[in-house]
Protein backbone atom coordinates (compact mmCIF):
# COMPACT_ATOMS: atom_id res chain seq x y z
CA UNK A 1 0.00 0.00 0.00
CA UNK A 2 2.69 2.51 0.93
CA UNK A 3 3.05 4.82 3.92
CA UNK A 4 0.88 7.47 2.27
CA UNK A 5 -2.19 5.23 2.55
CA UNK A 6 -1.75 4.88 6.32
CA UNK A 7 -2.33 7.31 9.18
CA UNK A 8 -0.33 10.54 8.91
CA UNK A 9 -0.10 13.40 11.41
CA UNK A 10 -0.06 16.83 9.78
CA UNK A 11 1.62 19.49 11.91
CA UNK A 12 1.96 23.25 11.56
CA UNK A 13 2.86 26.28 13.66
CA UNK A 14 2.09 29.95 13.16
CA UNK A 15 4.49 32.19 15.03
CA UNK A 16 5.56 35.75 15.86
CA UNK A 17 8.51 35.53 13.45
CA UNK A 18 10.88 33.32 11.49
CA UNK A 19 13.87 33.00 13.86
CA UNK A 20 13.29 30.24 16.43
CA UNK A 21 15.71 31.89 18.85
CA UNK A 22 13.53 35.00 18.96
CA UNK A 23 10.05 33.98 17.76
CA UNK A 24 7.22 32.46 19.78
CA UNK A 25 4.41 30.06 18.92
CA UNK A 26 1.00 31.68 18.45
CA UNK A 27 -1.12 28.89 16.97
CA UNK A 28 -0.53 25.20 16.33
CA UNK A 29 -2.43 22.33 14.79
CA UNK A 30 -2.12 18.57 14.61
CA UNK A 31 -4.39 16.92 12.03
CA UNK A 32 -4.87 13.17 11.76
CA UNK A 33 -5.07 12.25 8.08
CA UNK A 34 -5.91 8.89 6.52
CA UNK A 35 -6.24 8.38 2.79
CA UNK A 36 -5.79 12.08 2.27
CA UNK A 37 -8.79 12.97 4.48
CA UNK A 38 -8.82 14.54 7.93
CA UNK A 39 -10.15 12.14 10.56
CA UNK A 40 -9.26 14.03 13.74
CA UNK A 41 -6.95 16.54 15.25
CA UNK A 42 -6.31 19.29 17.75
CA UNK A 43 -5.59 23.02 17.68
CA UNK A 44 -3.97 25.46 20.11
CA UNK A 45 -3.92 29.23 20.58
CA UNK A 46 -1.16 30.55 22.82
CA UNK A 47 -0.52 33.85 24.51
CA UNK A 48 3.10 34.11 23.33
CA UNK A 49 4.15 36.46 26.12
CA UNK A 50 5.62 39.01 23.71
CA UNK A 51 3.96 41.43 21.27
CA UNK A 52 3.03 39.86 17.93
CA UNK A 53 4.60 42.04 15.21
CA UNK A 54 2.17 43.59 12.77
CA UNK A 55 3.76 41.81 9.80
CA UNK A 56 3.12 38.47 11.53
CA UNK A 57 -0.48 39.48 12.28
CA UNK A 58 -0.86 40.24 8.59
CA UNK A 59 0.22 36.68 7.78
CA UNK A 60 -1.82 34.58 10.21
CA UNK A 61 -4.44 37.04 11.46
CA UNK A 62 -3.95 36.54 15.20
CA UNK A 63 -3.87 39.92 16.95
CA UNK A 64 -2.30 40.73 20.30
CA UNK A 65 -5.75 41.35 21.72
CA UNK A 66 -7.04 37.95 20.66
CA UNK A 67 -3.93 36.12 21.88
CA UNK A 68 -4.14 37.85 25.26
CA UNK A 69 -7.89 37.26 25.61
CA UNK A 70 -8.21 33.72 24.28
CA UNK A 71 -4.70 32.26 24.26
CA UNK A 72 -3.52 29.84 26.90
CA UNK A 73 -0.16 30.22 28.69
CA UNK A 74 2.63 29.46 26.24
CA UNK A 75 4.35 26.99 28.55
CA UNK A 76 1.21 24.82 28.76
CA UNK A 77 0.66 24.93 25.01
CA UNK A 78 4.26 24.06 24.17
CA UNK A 79 4.25 21.10 26.56
CA UNK A 80 0.97 19.76 25.14
CA UNK A 81 2.12 20.02 21.53
CA UNK A 82 5.30 18.13 22.38
CA UNK A 83 3.35 15.44 24.24
CA UNK A 84 0.99 14.91 21.30
CA UNK A 85 3.81 14.59 18.75
CA UNK A 86 5.79 12.25 20.99
CA UNK A 87 2.75 10.02 21.52
CA UNK A 88 2.36 9.64 17.76
CA UNK A 89 6.05 8.90 17.26
CA UNK A 90 5.95 6.27 20.00
CA UNK A 91 3.08 4.64 18.11
CA UNK A 92 5.21 4.64 14.95
CA UNK A 93 3.06 7.24 13.21
CA UNK A 94 4.91 9.81 11.08
CA UNK A 95 4.58 13.54 11.67
CA UNK A 96 4.24 15.49 8.41
CA UNK A 97 5.33 19.13 8.39
CA UNK A 98 6.04 21.37 5.41
CA UNK A 99 9.58 22.66 5.99
CA UNK A 100 9.82 20.52 9.12
CA UNK A 101 13.22 21.96 10.02
CA UNK A 102 11.45 25.21 10.90
CA UNK A 103 8.42 23.89 12.79
CA UNK A 104 10.27 21.27 14.81
CA UNK A 105 13.22 23.58 15.53
CA UNK A 106 10.74 26.25 16.63
CA UNK A 107 9.06 23.79 19.00
CA UNK A 108 12.46 22.66 20.30
CA UNK A 109 13.46 26.27 20.99
CA UNK A 110 10.22 26.91 22.87
CA UNK A 111 10.78 23.80 25.01
CA UNK A 112 14.25 25.10 25.93
CA UNK A 113 12.88 28.58 26.60
CA UNK A 114 10.38 27.26 29.12
CA UNK A 115 12.77 24.81 30.76
CA UNK A 116 10.82 21.79 29.53
CA UNK A 117 12.20 18.38 28.46
CA UNK A 118 13.29 18.24 24.83
CA UNK A 119 11.62 16.07 22.21
CA UNK A 120 14.41 13.44 22.34
CA UNK A 121 14.24 13.44 26.14
CA UNK A 122 10.51 12.85 26.02
CA UNK A 123 11.03 10.02 23.54
CA UNK A 124 13.85 8.49 25.53
CA UNK A 125 16.13 8.30 22.50
CA UNK A 126 18.58 10.52 20.66
CA UNK A 127 16.45 11.15 17.59
CA UNK A 128 12.95 12.27 16.68
CA UNK A 129 10.76 10.79 14.02
CA UNK A 130 9.74 9.45 11.71
CA UNK A 131 9.22 12.81 10.05
CA UNK A 132 7.94 13.44 6.52
CA UNK A 133 8.69 16.82 4.98
CA UNK A 134 7.07 17.25 1.55
CA UNK A 135 9.11 20.44 1.03
CA UNK A 136 12.38 18.51 1.27
CA UNK A 137 11.07 15.51 -0.68
CA UNK A 138 9.58 17.53 -3.55
CA UNK A 139 12.73 19.64 -3.83
CA UNK A 140 14.77 16.46 -4.26
CA UNK A 141 12.58 14.37 -6.55
CA UNK A 142 11.67 17.30 -8.83
CA UNK A 143 14.83 19.33 -8.39
CA UNK A 144 14.81 21.30 -11.63
CA UNK A 145 11.16 22.36 -11.65
CA UNK A 146 10.94 26.11 -11.93
CA UNK A 147 8.81 28.25 -9.68
CA UNK A 148 8.35 28.81 -5.99
CA UNK A 149 8.31 26.02 -3.42
CA UNK A 150 5.98 27.68 -0.93
CA UNK A 151 3.19 25.48 0.41
CA UNK A 152 0.69 27.42 -1.70
CA UNK A 153 2.72 26.96 -4.87
CA UNK A 154 3.37 23.27 -4.29
CA UNK A 155 -0.30 22.65 -3.46
CA UNK A 156 -1.11 24.22 -6.81
CA UNK A 157 1.42 22.01 -8.59
CA UNK A 158 0.01 18.80 -7.08
CA UNK A 159 -3.64 19.82 -7.21
CA UNK A 160 -4.08 19.94 -3.44
CA UNK A 161 -6.70 22.40 -2.10
CA UNK A 162 -5.45 24.93 0.43
CA UNK A 163 -8.50 26.55 1.97
CA UNK A 164 -6.76 29.16 4.12
CA UNK A 165 -3.01 29.59 3.81
CA UNK A 166 -1.18 30.41 7.06
CA UNK A 167 -3.98 29.04 9.19
CA UNK A 168 -2.40 26.25 11.21
CA UNK A 169 -5.03 23.54 10.70
CA UNK A 170 -5.38 24.27 6.99
CA UNK A 171 -1.61 24.22 6.47
CA UNK A 172 -1.18 21.03 8.52
CA UNK A 173 -3.84 19.22 6.49
CA UNK A 174 -2.38 20.50 3.21
CA UNK A 175 1.10 19.34 4.21
CA UNK A 176 -0.16 15.79 4.73
CA UNK A 177 -2.15 15.87 1.49
CA UNK A 178 0.88 17.13 -0.46
CA UNK A 179 2.96 14.33 1.03
CA UNK A 180 0.37 11.84 -0.25
CA UNK A 181 0.32 13.49 -3.68
CA UNK A 182 4.12 13.41 -3.97
CA UNK A 183 4.11 9.70 -3.09
CA UNK A 184 1.36 8.99 -5.62
CA UNK A 185 3.35 10.71 -8.36
CA UNK A 186 6.80 9.40 -7.42
CA UNK A 187 6.73 5.64 -6.83
CA UNK A 188 10.30 5.62 -5.55
CA UNK A 189 9.14 7.72 -2.60
CA UNK A 190 6.05 5.63 -1.89
CA UNK A 191 8.11 2.41 -1.85
CA UNK A 192 10.35 3.54 1.00
CA UNK A 193 9.49 2.54 4.52
CA UNK A 194 9.14 5.38 7.00
CA UNK A 195 12.64 5.28 8.49
CA UNK A 196 14.24 4.82 5.08
CA UNK A 197 12.40 7.92 3.93
CA UNK A 198 13.43 9.76 7.08
CA UNK A 199 17.09 8.95 6.46
CA UNK A 200 16.81 9.95 2.79
CA UNK A 201 15.49 13.34 3.84
CA UNK A 202 18.41 13.84 6.23
CA UNK A 203 20.72 13.47 3.23
CA UNK A 204 18.57 15.47 0.83
CA UNK A 205 18.31 18.40 3.21
CA UNK A 206 22.05 18.39 3.92
CA UNK A 207 22.77 18.36 0.18
CA UNK A 208 20.39 21.27 -0.44
CA UNK A 209 21.89 23.27 2.43
CA UNK A 210 25.45 22.78 1.15
CA UNK A 211 24.42 23.81 -2.37
CA UNK A 212 22.54 26.87 -1.13
CA UNK A 213 25.44 27.91 1.08
CA UNK A 214 27.83 27.62 -1.85
CA UNK A 215 25.47 29.69 -4.01
CA UNK A 216 25.24 32.44 -1.38
CA UNK A 217 29.01 32.58 -1.10
CA UNK A 218 29.43 32.74 -4.86
CA UNK A 219 26.98 35.64 -4.90
CA UNK A 220 29.12 37.59 -2.44
CA UNK A 221 28.00 36.56 1.05
CA UNK A 222 31.36 35.03 1.93
CA UNK A 223 30.45 34.16 5.52
CA UNK A 224 27.06 32.58 4.69
CA UNK A 225 26.27 29.49 6.76
CA UNK A 226 23.22 27.32 6.07
CA UNK A 227 22.48 24.74 8.76
CA UNK A 228 22.14 21.37 7.06
CA UNK A 229 20.70 19.50 10.04
CA UNK A 230 17.21 18.02 9.60
CA UNK A 231 14.62 17.73 11.09
CA UNK A 232 16.06 19.70 14.04
CA UNK A 233 18.43 22.53 13.20
CA UNK A 234 21.58 22.75 15.26
CA UNK A 235 21.26 19.10 16.26
CA UNK A 236 22.88 15.91 15.01
CA UNK A 237 20.74 14.12 12.45
CA UNK A 238 20.26 10.58 13.71
CA UNK A 239 17.77 8.10 12.33
CA UNK A 240 16.35 5.03 14.03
Amino acid sequence: MGWHRELLIGFDLETTGTDPDEARIVTAAVVEVRGGEAVGGREWLADPGIPIPQDAVAVHGITNARAAADGRPAREVVAEIADVLVAHWRAGTPVVAYNAAFDLSMLAAELRRHGLPSLPERLGRADVGPVIDPYTIDRSVDRYRKGKRTLEAVCGHYGVPLDQAHEARSDALAAAQVACAVAERHAQVARLDLWELHRKQVGWYAEWAADFQSWLRRKGTQDAVVDGAWPLRGAPAIAG
